[in-house]
């Protein structure tokens, strides 16, 4: 019985591990079939909940307000959003492919709010994670590096525009 149970535990053990270092090669290789799934949970459970607190001060996420490029409905996201000295990146683990950045990509230009205040951006710009990581905290750079996230978004604040013409 003692037995029966110690191999029960070990293959469910041996179970979790293998889901895991399927699920990790699956997220550095940006395989589909792994991040389809998560996509989907992020959209539908966490997202949802992640947002009752998003772009709050204090809060984890920020929101970006955006435009859906061939809707025109406007939308809101919650994304980890750090803050630079000229506006804005964020990590892309999921690579170029979500419906937000292209959305964003589209319109070029967004709304982002962050520790309860509203910014502006455009500009919005596909860069490699090397170009900004020096932005990122020491334990986001470790699993931007765990997981393959190679991507970032650049965003500007958007310069308030002058009245009259010249």
């Amino acid at each position: 019985m003692l037995i029966s149970i110690g191999t029960l535990v070990g293959v469910i053990a041996l179970a979790v591990v293998a889901i895991g270092l399927v699920f990790l090669a699956g997220m550095r290789r940006k395989a589909r079939w792994v991040q389809a799934p998560v996509i989907w949970i992020s959209r539908a459970v966490i997202n949802p909940r992640q947002m009752r607190t998003a772009g709050t001060p204090g809060a984890y996420a920020a929101v970006i307000r955006h435009r859906g490029r061939t809707s025109g409905r406007s939308y809101e996201t919650p994304i980890g959003a750090v803050a630079t000295d000229d506006g804005f990146v964020i990590a892309l683990p999921y690579g170029a492919r979500v419906s937000w950045l292209r959305n964003v990509l589209a319109s070029r230009s967004a709304t982002i709010l962050h520790e309860g205040q509203s910014f502006v951006v455009d500009q919005p710009e596909v860069v490699p994670m090397t170009a900004v990581e020096r932005f990122f905290a020491p334990g986001d750079q470790r699993a931007h590096r765990i997981f393959g996230v190679d991507q970032c978004l650049r965003l500007r604040r958007a310069q308030p525009q002058l009245g009259g013409a010249a």
